[in-house]
């Protein structure tokens, strides 16, 4: 990447400055599966780059474990969050709690949230179709005796 001109270097200071109520800028939410090599660690250099506080998946996460109180304190201390929504997204349980909590911070309007949809169509994750829809029937076989949760 480029280097950094002194005008976005004084602007990002400034906006981690003007953020000082916030851990960090922000918060990625992302399944590594699809986009972890790809798109996100681009995104994720660049936001970097340009001095942003992220929270990124630094974290070894365990298949099957309940997402940490780590990363819901997190979610809860970004300014803004990135979801990059991925065919395999509503797969995975971890992503969908981090969503789930995402958007709860959105209704207290205290996290500012950006959605990216990476090689899926933003109509199936609305009408959740094609690999949500998949997705979702496997959470309610798999959280039958907690249906609330999907």
């Amino acid at each position: 990447m480029s280097s950094i001109s002194s005008q976005e270097a004084s602007s990002s200071s400034s906006f981690s400055s003007s953020t000082s109520r916030w851990k960090y800028d922000v918060f990625l939410s992302f399944r590594g599966e699809d986009t972890c090599t790809s798109f996100t660690d681009h995104l994720y250099v660049a936001l970097k780059q340009r001095g942003i506080v992220i929270f990124g998946d630094e974290e070894n996460l365990e298949i099957g474990k309940s997402i940490s109180s780590k990363f819901l304190k997190a979610i809860k201390e970004s300014r803004f969050a990135i979801v990059i929504l991925s065919r395999k997204f509503a797969s995975s349980a971890w992503c969908l709690d981090e969503l789930t909590k995402i958007i709860g911070c959105l209704k207290e309007t205290t996290t500012t949230v950006f959605p990216i949809f990476y090689d899926v169509d933003p109509s199936d994750v609305r009408k959740q179709i094609g690999a949500f829809a998949q997705a979702f029937s496997k959470h309610e076989e798999h959280f039958m005796d907690n249906i609330e949760k999907v």
